[in-house]
């Protein structure tokens, strides 16, 4: 969850340089040219890496469900005691609210 909430966080950071870059069109003077110029060269580098982190997370989710399936599969009873047990916990722990 915590590479999730990160690339989330980028994707909102890269955001607001893009609006940055926008708002501040119209400003002239060398400074503010060259800042922009950064940060414009740092989103143009950052898309293709944040593409890829999200495209890992996506197969690790998808590992990790194919591996889950394949386990109820391999264990059905297993699966089914545990989902029992779980179910049995939550109910108490509601109950005790």
């Amino acid at each position: 969850m915590t590479t999730r909430k990160l690339v989330s966080d980028v994707r909102i950071l890269a955001a607001d340089a893009e609006e940055l870059v926008k708002v501040t069109a119209g400003q002239t003077g060398e400074k503010i040219a060259q800042a922009r110029n950064s940060i414009q060269k740092s989103i143009a580098d950052l898309k293709p890496r944040l593409a890829q982190a999200q495209a890992a997370l996506a197969d690790d989710a998808r590992s990790a469900a194919e591996l889950g399936d394949s386990y109820v599969h391999e264990q059905p009873w297993t699966a089914i005691g545990i989902a029992a047990g779980v179910g049995i916990l939550i109910g108490i722990l509601i109950g005790r609210s």
